[in-house]
């Protein structure tokens, strides 16, 4: 009778190990916005033999699935990791998708990664362009002859940096160009050396509330004519707005474009999984879990999740926003 019962056992943990598919995620720095956010998406999507069932309390995840967050270098060691088969999923900037998908940008020179997929836009990274508010910039035409850092060579904001400038009519050779990060751009600034700068990410910023703070600033507006043409011509850039208060002496909205922090994987992972993983990110349970988890976990919605695009969705995300009338 024992032997009986151990063998249908071992039958039972023989068909859950079947069952069981490990999904790895590759986020950011654990430093980073995109680490503890990876974590949250991990969680949910997760569903391991033997869990309690969603309407009961428990994951609503795949069933048998056991996804982990890994730490990164970030967008473009995941999207290589992708391609390389050591990631089944990661995060990316939009724009760095889109170049490493179509060859183009910070990919010129390479293979593109063809094969590269959306799952969905997570949330937005603000495009902030600083500047001193002595320095008589209201417009990014008004740079012209201006001192402006671009970001540091092999960054996404320099090459986003010099596409915003071309739709607005310059070039590097209009402006005195230099190639800073962010913080080493505010510091310029405190010391009177750098009229404006450009950064890419979430607001508030930790380098610009800090500048803010001591010193008088504006966020200059990436808008009018200009940068909807630019959303047109660059599917990864979409429309964007720093509220009011944001940063000390910011008094209005400022309006600007922005890339999208996305989840992305390979057109090689099955429909079926990714339909059911999409499925999992905007169930009424998940939702709620992202939205209480962390400050940028609100903006994981299916209202975001087809913005700024830029490359193509996955087969089964596809599916799934079609059957909840987001995309055609």
């Amino acid at each position: 009778m024992a032997g009986a019962v151990l063998a249908v056992g071992m039958m039972v943990q023989g068909a859950a190990a079947q069952d069981m598919q490990f999904f790895r995620i590759g986020t950011g720095g654990t430093a980073g916005t995109y680490y503890p956010i990876g974590g949250l998406i991990a969680n949910s999507i997760s569903n391991p033999p033997g869990s309690r069932a969603c309407d009961e309390g428990g994951s609503c995840g795949v069933p048998g699935l056991i996804a982990t967050a890994v730490a990164s270098n970030g967008s473009v060691g995941n999207v290589n990791s992708i391609n390389g088969g050591t990631l089944e999923a990661g995060f990316s900037q939009s724009d760095v998708a889109y170049w490493a998908q179509t060859g183009t940008g910070l990919w010129e020179g390479q293979p593109a990664v063809e094969k590269l997929r959306l799952i969905a836009t997570l949330y937005p990274e603000s495009i902030h362009l600083v500047a001193r508010k002595d320095a008589g910039i209201a417009s990014v035409a008004d740079l012209k002859g201006k001192k402006v850092s671009l970001d540091e060579p092999g960054s996404g904001t320099l090459v986003d940096a010099k596409i915003i400038l071309e739709a607005f009519g310059l070039t590097e050779a209009d402006i005195t160009p230099e190639y800073l990060k962010p913080d080493q751009a505010a510091d310029r600034m405190r010391d009177g050396a750098m009229d404006a700068f450009f950064f890419v990410g979430g607001y508030p910023a930790g380098a610009i509330a800090e500048l803010a703070s001591q010193h008088e600033v504006v966020m200059v507006p990436i808008a009018g004519p200009e940068a909807d043409k630019l959303r047109e011509t660059s599917t990864f850039f979409a429309a964007d707005m720093i509220p009011a208060g944001t940063y000390d002496g910011q008094e209005a909205d400022v309006s600007t474009i922005s890339v999208g922090a996305q989840l992305v994987t390979s057109a090689d992972v099955s429909d079926e999984l990714i339909y059911g993983i999409t499925q999992a990110l905007f169930n009424e349970t998940t939702q709620k879990l992202f939205a209480s988890g962390h400050a940028k976990g609100k903006f994981i919605n299916l209202d975001n999740a087809t913005q700024g695009a830029g490359i193509p969705f996955h087969a089964g995300a596809e599916k799934f926003y079609k059957e909840a009338g987001k995309l055609q």
